[in-house]
């Protein structure tokens, strides 16, 4: 704690020396007498931090060009910081210099630095070595080195100084994810004015996983500066409280910790995606007759069976294709009438161990279309590439059979994007339990995605299905995730950051557990 006490000395003076703040020691507000208090105005009254900004630079056009960044949480935050005139901080996504713009379609934008150095450590090294494995069932061992950790201390003080220096006096600060788990109290310690709310994209392990963690009670305080900690599903939110209890002495409930004299409360709000979007796309004449060509170009087989998943050994995709390849031996499958697209979405390439990982997963490509394919006509068409939205709409919409079997995954937004699109309740879903989407989508064949022979159990039955029973399935599932858009959850987390206890909970509807 000494490092992180000394690092955020260095930023509080930076608050006050360049931007106009001052202290006031016999402040009875805080315990410290550290007090920041305007002297100058700031920028925003609303400030999203995330690891990434909402735009990158176009490949295939001139520097100073930009389009929206991949993911989810853009499109769920942009009318957000639109309506309340917003400032979003992050990292542009390279080492290279560049300047980013400061407005991005009605988003104002900060860019935060990382040295290509600091990008090895922080975001290859403890990020995605060390806490996303952890935090992923340790499917693979993580990697614990101090140099990665102290590199994650000041990369987290940059972000929280960022902050700090945006936000106006009583504003509302809302942290992202697993890269910036100390920014909560690191920021509170600069800004103790501001309201912060802090969500966890991604699970939160059991205790047992996470004591691995050499500097656990670290992490579990920096997330405690927050007012209200969001979490997809309530058992990562339980499971992050009893470690709380267990490590740092808070006390209270699964829902409601006491800490340093101060109450947090912790919830789940589990994220989803723009239902009205989706919908719009799915009814586009282009896009429902891109659909028919895909078939066509597949040679009109009788079943497609898709998958959809970011190139991680965390989405189960050697798992998956191995227990296919076995329905293909044993007769379950026939290359004249079954074919399965498998996009690879590329992810941290420059990490070799991802490298390994496409490697490995195109040679069980080649295997099965080498056992099993006829000339012209392989029994797996395989992508390694980012595809527009509306070509993964039209494939959505192509698939009888949508294969999301993740060993572990935080929600999974793929499950239900395929269930939006299906505007006339067809398909078929096979679905992970531990995906944070089986909650909600109960409608799906489940299986559990580490039994090779679950999961031909469960492609059989969706294979089996009947019209009437895969359209009940679906509307099922359609009910569920049409009650509550990506603005929803946006809107929900903030008012109960704002609310108080009372909001935890009930603005994203009844809890999960009392689905049936």
């Amino acid at each position: 704690m000494e490092e992180i006490d000394s690092v955020l000395e260095h930023s509080r003076t930076q608050v006050e020396t360049n931007w106009g703040y001052r202290r006031h020691p016999d402040s009875s507000s805080d315990p410290d007498g550290d007090v920041a208090t305007p002297l100058a105005t700031v920028t925003a009254d609303f400030v999203v931090v995330a690891n990434r900004l909402p735009v990158q630079q176009s490949s295939s056009s001139d520097s100073d060009e930009w389009r929206p960044s991949p993911g989810g949480l853009a499109s769920a935050l942009t009318s957000v910081l639109q309506s309340r005139n917003g400032l979003w901080i992050g990292w542009l996504g390279g080492t290279a210099p560049a300047d980013a713009p400061t407005q991005y379609e009605g988003i104002r934008m900060k860019a935060v630095s990382i040295s290509s150095e600091e990008y090895a450590d922080f975001y290859l090294g403890f990020s995605n070595a060390t806490l996303w494995p952890l935090y992923h069932d340790a499917i693979r061992a993580p990697t614990f080195h101090r140099t990665w950790w102290r590199t994650y201390q000041e990369i987290n003080r940059r972000y929280a100084a960022a902050a700090a220096e945006s936000v106006a006096p009583g504003g509302t600060v809302w942290i992202h994810d697993y890269q910036l788990q100390l920014v909560p109290d690191m920021l509170r310690r600069l800004r103790p004015d501001v309201r912060i709310g802090f969500f966890l994209h991604i699970p939160f392990p059991p205790s047992e996983l996470f004591m691995q963690l050499p500097w656990r009670r670290a992490i579990i305080t920096g997330l405690l500066g927050a007012d209200l900690i969001g979490f997809q599903v309530p058992h990562a939110a339980s499971n992050f409280s009893r470690t709380a209890r267990r490590l740092v002495g808070a006390t209270g409930t699964d829902s409601i910790i006491q800490f340093e004299g101060r109450i947090i409360r912790v919830g789940a709000f589990p994220i989803t995606v723009d239902n009205a979007q989706i919908i719009a796309k799915a009814r586009e004449s282009a896009i429902r007759e891109r659909a028919r060509e895909i078939r066509r170009d597949l040679g009109n087989p009788e079943v497609v069976l898709l998958g959809v998943d970011r190139l991680d050994y965390t989405k189960g995709i050697q798992q998956r294709l191995t227990a296919i390849s076995e329905m293909y031996a044993d007769g379950q499958l026939s290359g004249d009438t079954h074919v399965i697209v498998q996009v690879a979405v590329p992810s941290r390439e420059s990490d070799a161990h991802y490298d390994q990982e496409r490697h490995n997963l195109e040679q069980v490509v080649s295997a099965m279309n080498g056992d099993y394919g006829l000339v012209g006509s392989p029994v797996i068409h395989y992508l390694h590439q980012n595809l527009p939205f509306d070509e993964l709409m039209a494939l959505y919409l192509a698939a009888d059979i949508m294969l999301v079997t993740p060993f572990r995954d935080g929600m999974n937004l793929v499950a239900k994007e395929y269930v939006v699109c299906r505007t006339d309740s067809t398909g078929r879903l096979v679905l992970s339990e531990f995906a944070g989407a089986a909650a909600e989508l109960r409608g799906a064949f489940m299986v559990n995605p580490h039994d090779l022979d679950g999961i031909k159990e469960a492609i059989g039955l969706a294979l089996k299905a009947g019209p009437k029973e895969a359209k009940a399935r679906m509307q099922r599932m359609r009910r569920k995730v049409l009650r509550h858009d990506v603005s929803d959850w946006a809107q929900s987390f903030l008012a109960a950051l704002q609310q108080g206890t009372s909001a935890i909970g009930d603005a994203s509807g009844p809890p999960i557990a009392d689905e049936r």
